[in-house]
């Protein structure tokens, strides 16, 4: 028998010779064999094919339960819905510092768990046996992985595969995992019975037959306190006390219900703003195919009815969990509210004309059962967002079901092709791990004793309480599956284990990666591949899987070898950074003959590659194909850091104009959202004008958050045009006298105070007493309002003090004003020297705020915006509606109150700061391998670079990405921050989209 050593040096030598063709797949034997664990003789004892015939399996696996949600603060809940209180708060006297999984509701899903099991055990009359097992996890050291958080609770069960895999399915679809929380902020005035002094009994009685109808907890809760501690505002966010004001309510449930319940709150808003509602029935798979690219189609239709449009959510029934008397809403229900029937009734017209004259491409496409599954557990936020990006559908079987294909659909079969390679891209994310032990058959020690099925199920549940992993063992053999660092973590785990270090082994790690980098990581010759397996005392094989992934199978018979091995050859995956430059830049950056370029390239050691508008299958295809990332680099992920470099050094060729695309968010209150769609034609001007794109949230997020993405220093501008279009306010409350009012009625305040704050200031005034009889006028109160775009909101506290200071003339006493802002501190230096007493440093008052409308920095999240005029005012705690409802009053601030955001064309510079990460573009790398390699040069360390995918990256010994923002993946040496596994993934990230050039081949 040969060693395995001689077999890895015969293939290393041999190598050379073999063909690409050969070296990517296995048409002999010979590979065959080589794929399965090879045994040698220990101290001249032969060995055992296997253990003696054993039909018991074991599996390993996390239940995913959401024990890290925390439930609502016991002091901002208004209404609960009932036994949703005593579910998700403490009892009273519990301990303060108790950790969150400590709440009834999530110690009440693991005992559910735990009775579950019991029933399947007893009901399978001893042929299953199903353990339960929570505990927090400890740190693995040496590896940088997402953290595990709160607890853990492992299912181990063993008994014959196909009841194991049964019963797997069975858990994970009837118990309550994934649990989540939905957000609605709802307007106070929408809500409030008209005597002012608490919530309207009709509301809180449908939020509590919503909460029964659909499963689910659901809470009234106090608005968001303002962060004093935060900054003001984000770049070109007006985000004021009005959102802050604004009440939440708070829908606890799993994924699909608090879905569900989510939708109809959004429809019980819209009742109470007089709309009617209807629903129309359309069939599941053609929701985001008639929606078009990123909702193109949706936003055209409701921009023409005046409607809003509820889809459901694209994934029905994936978890089969359904709460106790709850309701699932229809799969193809998709409801629609209007102003009046008609509206409604040319929305379904207009829908029912898609459907009609929508054509579909069907495409199927296999993948590891284990996958899809990692998928729908930890991927399928991604999953919707490509779709919605292209416009297409994706079809997964139910969880658990161990079935290894989906299916794509879509207008278009660039978009199918699109889908499937993204998908795909994040099966790559996963990797599967299978540790062979051999024991001799003369093993009747201790020492080298299996280990008892007891101590099985503790061992397996231990490596996936610490790893996060999925893991088997049958015969002998332990398979893993998970992401990449959960393998890893695992086979650390394994590796530890007495038994298993006193066994011999062989360990097999898989790799899924697009088969366009096949000679990228294998280089010229494969060298890399020849000298990866010398370096490290490995074997490593290229299986072909499908038609878009291959396999990299890593083998070795020792531990060290084959991680050193595997990190090594994650250091060659491709890491890629792709942007948009202009097509007209693209001949002065190449140069003549390619000589910049190449220059470039050879300096950083980075493969560049051009795509114009024809490559993307033609000018006129798309309108917004000008904002596609058209440049990539790739290089391996050990050179990862010359990506920025080389990027920088491409767009710093580009005139300032067109040098950066870049992202940036404004907020504004989602029911105006419909007052904006209702201007599109205004809007599609402004896009063309600017040469920026607005994309508005879907209807069913309720979100505020508006995204602007174009050239970095065009979106300023427009930007500010944008917020012009949303109407602002802001009153103030003066004490009422006389000398006052005469001066409101006289000539000179028209001339004076309201044409110059017009001119000045684009603010508008009115005198709110000024239209209203003598009788009802003669208040203690005089009620200003300030009316402007967001846009001039910077000048708000100008107008402000310039109105305050033609107003004191005539007896107003500047500290009654209610609704006035203050100035900040004058100056820096007034902290620097407190001891100087002179008149040249004015002693100001201590600031309550800032008037700056922008934040340091660019892309902080919406729900992190803070209040301006809440920090000013500084609320104190609301324990209650009422005492909410009087200090609103007494703030006198208006809904539509406006934050202070100055003109934006004077930030212009602050754009400059925004992260240098392309937006996120609808679809990218939309071009194939030219098949073109750079000539061997010194640089370039003997690998090709051809390549056509987008890459998310970790390099492996610490180096791994940035978290996950819009734009390009760049590996760096921080520690990672995002939720997917850092690994570089096989293909391209959640936003790349790769495509042929032209029709796909």
């Amino acid at each position: 028998m040969q060693r395995f050593s001689n077999i890895t040096g015969q293939a290393r030598h041999g190598l050379e010779k073999m063909t690409p063709a050969g070296l990517m797949s296995r048409p002999n034997q010979m590979d065959m064999a080589i794929a399965q664990p090879i045994k040698r003789p220990i101290n001249g004892q032969p060995l055992s094919p296997h253990t003696p015939v054993d039909t018991v399996v074991n599996l390993s696996f996390n239940v995913p339960f959401a024990s890290s949600l925390p439930g609502p603060d016991v002091a901002e809940i208004l209404h609960a819905t009932p036994k949703a209180l005593e579910r998700w708060t403490f009892p009273d006297g519990a301990d303060k510092e108790a950790p969150t999984h400590k709440l009834p509701v999530h110690h009440g899903n693991v005992e559910q768990l735990r009775r579950l099991c019991r029933v399947l055990e007893e009901g399978s009359q001893g042929r299953l046996q199903a353990t339960v097992t929570s505990s927090e996890p400890k740190p693995v050291p040496a590896l940088q992985r997402r953290p595990l958080k709160g607890l853990v609770t492992n299912v181990c069960i063993s008994g014959d595969a196909e009841i194991v895999q049964k019963m797997r399915a069975k858990i994970l679809n009837e118990t309550p995992i994934a649990l989540r929380c939905a957000i609605v902020d709802v307007d106070t005035n929408l809500i409030i019975n008209q005597e002012m002094t608490g919530v309207r009994v009709g509301v809180l009685n449908h939020l509590d037959e919503i909460a029964k109808y659909c499963g689910t907890d659901i809470f009234l809760i106090n608005p968001k306190h303002a962060d004093e501690e935060g900054p003001a505002t984000s770049y070109g966010n007006g985000s004021d006390q009005h959102f802050d004001q604004r009440l939440r309510i708070a829908i606890y449930g799993d994924p699909e219900s608090s879905e569900h319940a989510k939708t109809r709150v959004l429809i019980l808003i819209d009742r109470i703003l007089h709309r009617i509602a209807d629903v129309m029935r359309l069939e599941l798979s053609l929701h985001t195919i008639i929606c078009g690219r990123t909702r193109k189609n949706i936003r055209l239709i409701e921009s023409a009815s005046n409607t809003a449009i509820y889809f459901p959510p694209p994934f029905p029934r994936i978890y089969g969990y359904i709460p106790p008397g709850a309701h699932r809403r229809g799969e193809d229900e998709v409801f629609i509210t209007g102003d009046s029937q008609e509206c409604i009734n040319m929305a379904k017209k207009k829908l029912h004309e898609l459907v009609m004259n929508t054509k579909c491409y069907v495409k199927d496409v296999a993948v590891s059962a284990q996958k899809i599954d990692s998928i729908l557990l930890d991927r399928l936020d991604k999953v919707r967002k490509v779709m919605e990006t292209n416009g297409s559908y994706v079809l997964f079987p139910s969880l658990g079901s161990n079935r290894g294909m989906i299916r794509v659909q879509g207008t278009e079969i660039l978009h199918v092709e699109r889908t499937l390679r993204e998908i795909m891209a994040l099966a790559g994310q996963f990797y599967g791990a299978s540790w062979w032990l051999m024991l001799p058959e003369s093993a009747q020690t201790n020492a080298m004793r299996a280990p008892s099925p007891a101590d099985i199920r503790t061992m397996l549940s231990d490596i996936c309480l610490n790893s996060a992993a999925e893991v088997g063992f049958d015969k002998l053999t332990f398979s893993i599956n998970g992401s990449d660092d959960a393998v890893k973590a695992a086979m650390m785990v394994i590796h530890q284990i007495p038994f298993v270090k006193r066994a011999q082994y062989q360990i097999r790690v898989k790799i899924e990666l697009a088969n366009e980098h096949k000679e990228f990581v294998s280089g010229k010759k494969n060298g890399k591949i020849n000298k990866i397996m010398g370096q490290s005392n490995v074997q490593i094989i290229f299986d072909g899987f499908n038609e878009y992934n291959f396999y990299i199978d890593v083998c070795g018979a020792q531990y060290d070898a084959t991680k050193n091995g595997l990190d090594l050859v994650e250091q060659e995956m491709p890491a890629s950074i792709s942007f948009h430059v202009p097509d007209q830049y693209h001949k002065r950056i190449i140069g003549i003959g390619g000589q910049h370029i190449q220059r470039i390239m050879k300096k950083y050691s980075v493969f560049v590659k051009f795509s114009n508008a024809m490559d993307r299958g033609g000018i006129g295809k798309e309108d917004d194909d000008i904002k596609v990332d058209n440049v990539i680099c790739r290089t391996p992920a050990r050179n990862a850091q010359s990506l920025d470099l080389v990027k920088q050094e491409i767009m710093d060729m580009v005139e300032k104009v067109d040098a950066e695309f870049v992202s940036e968010t404004v907020v504004i209150n989602r029911l105006y959202h419909r007052e904006l769609i209702a201007r599109m034609n205004e809007i599609d001007e402004l896009e063309k004008k600017w040469n920026c794109k607005i994309d508005f949230p879907s209807t069913e997020m309720a979100s505020d958050v508006v995204t602007i993405s174009g050239p970095e220093y065009q979106v300023p501008q427009a930007v500010d045009e944008f917020l012009g279009m949303v109407p602002e306010s802001h009153e103030i409350v003066l004490p009422a006298t006389s000398q006052l009012r005469e001066f409101f009625k006289s000539s000179e305040f028209q001339t004076e105070v309201r044409q110059k704050l017009k001119s000045q200031y684009e603010v508008d005034l009115l005198v709110r007493n000024e239209s209203k009889p003598a009788e009802e006028a003669e208040t203690s109160e005089e009620r200003i309002l300030l009316a402007y775009t967001r846009n001039n909101a910077g000048g708000l506290k100008d107008a402000i003090d310039f109105l305050v200071s033609r107003l004191i003339p005539y007896g107003l006493d500047a500290t009654t004003v209610k609704g006035a802002i203050p100035r900040p501190k004058s100056d820096s230096f007034e902290d620097s020297l407190p001891f100087f007493d002179s008149k040249l440093l004015q002693n100001a008052p201590a600031p309550l705020g800032t008037d700056s409308p922008t934040r340091s920095t660019f892309g902080d999240d919406a729900s992190d915006r803070g209040s301006l005029f809440g920090k000013i005012r500084k609320p104190g705690s609301i324990s209650s509606i009422s005492s909410f409802l009087d200090r609103r009053k007494n703030q006198s601030s208006s809904p539509g109150t406006g934050s202070l955001f100055k003109h934006a064309s004077s930030n212009a510079s602050r754009a400059s700061l925004v992260s240098m990460e392309s937006r996120d573009s609808g679809y990218r790398n939309p071009w194939n391998d030219s098949g073109v390699n750079l000539p061997e040069e010194d640089g370039h360390n003997g690998w090709p670079l051809r390549f056509e995918n987008k890459s998310e990256h970790k390099l492996p010994f610490g180096i791994v990405p940035i978290s996950a923002s819009p734009g390009d993946m760049t590996p760096r040496h921080d520690p990672r921050a995002s939720f997917d596994s850092g690994r570089p993934s096989t293909s391209h990230s959640t936003n790349g989209y790769p495509a042929p050039i032209g029709p796909p081949r």
